[in-house]
């Protein structure tokens, strides 16, 4: 008995797709807490140990980078970040600036980001899949 050309195109894609689901490291999505839930509290971006835990120890370096007005490994760093996911609240465009947070091992920026919001800035969030999850924290100054 042969099977349908569509059968087996069917099962390629559905193995395709569990493979790749596999392959996308943080790939659940977290939820933006909302302005009235508490976020991880920050006393200083050069001391890690106040930092939230899940931000990766370059994460440090680019808020120290944030802080001090740059200069900025990228020229994309200190850009008008659109929001056009809808993932953060809504603001004014030019509200939110994003910034790379460097991968060890990537040749390029990788998907790790820092956005801010305000200027200067009063919010931010940390993503590590290129914009698709936000985590809110807070530097205190």
């Amino acid at each position: 008995m042969r099977k349908s050309p569509a059968l087996w195109i069917a099962i390629a894609l559905l193995l395709a797709l569990a493979w790749w689901s596999q392959q996308r490291p943080g790939a659940a999505p977290v939820p933006v807490p909302q302005a009235s839930a508490p976020a991880a509290k920050t006393n200083d971006v050069s001391d890690t140990d106040t930092l939230p835990a899940f931000l990766p120890r370059e994460a440090h370096d680019t808020l120290r980078l944030i802080r001090q007005g740059g200069p900025f490994p990228h020229p994309q760093d200190g850009g008008v970040f659109g929001n056009r996911e809808g993932h953060l609240p809504s603001r004014a465009r030019g509200y939110y600036r994003e910034y790379t947070v460097d991968t060890p091992g990537l040749n390029h920026r990788g998907a790790r980001r820092i956005v801010t919001g305000g200027q200067p800035p009063s919010e931010y969030y940390y993503t590590d899949d290129h914009y698709d999850s936000f985590r809110r924290f807070e530097v205190t100054p």
